[in-house]
């Protein structure tokens, strides 16, 4: 008898390495759902300068995410001007442009007179570590915390004011 139970005792996994093996498994999947806020970036800006998450940690800061090749950001330098006139004294604004080569912005904005500054995400990890899921995006950044994210409205007034008020 006692040699039966020995058997069955030395083929069940000590309880020390499944105590391991699951603080692991957590330890992984804490990392993978870690929030979007804890990630570390910074994109440089089209004229000098950069944004970083310090940048956004305090305040209200307005980012609309563009392309110069879709079509529904090709009136972006006017919607983003009106939301600076409107908004600019109460958030910062700022646009991050989506996936693009310096050159590339440099000559979509060429002639335009944008009154805010253009920051290049040009790997995306940006845009997909903030979860931008449509141009124009639309990214409210209230003291470091995601406020709203979704397509830019025609009108965003209420959306804007809800997260900045």
């Amino acid at each position: 008898m006692t040699e039966t139970h020995a058997t069955s005792a030395a083929h069940r996994p000590p309880f020390r390495a499944l105590a391991w093996i699951l603080a692991l498994v957590l330890a992984a999947a804490s990392v993978l759902v870690a929030p979007a806020e804890a990630q570390d970036f910074r994109l440089p800006g089209l004229n000098g300068g950069q944004l970083t998450e310090s940048n956004l940690a305090q305040g209200a800061t307005i980012l609309v995410v563009w392309a110069s090749w879709s079509p529904k950001c090709r009136d972006i330098v006017n919607r983003v001007n009106a939301l600076q006139r409107e908004w600019g004294s109460r958030a910062r604004v700022a646009t991050v442009n989506f996936q693009e080569d310096r050159g590339d912005v440099q000559a979509f904005l060429r002639g335009k007179s944008l009154s805010v500054p253009v920051y290049l995400d040009s790997d995306g990890s940006f845009s997909k570590n903030k979860a931008v899921t449509t141009l124009p995006g639309l990214l409210v950044i209230r003291d470091g915390k995601t406020a709203y994210r979704g397509r830019l409205p025609d009108n965003p007034d209420s959306i804007l004011s809800g997260a900045i008020e």
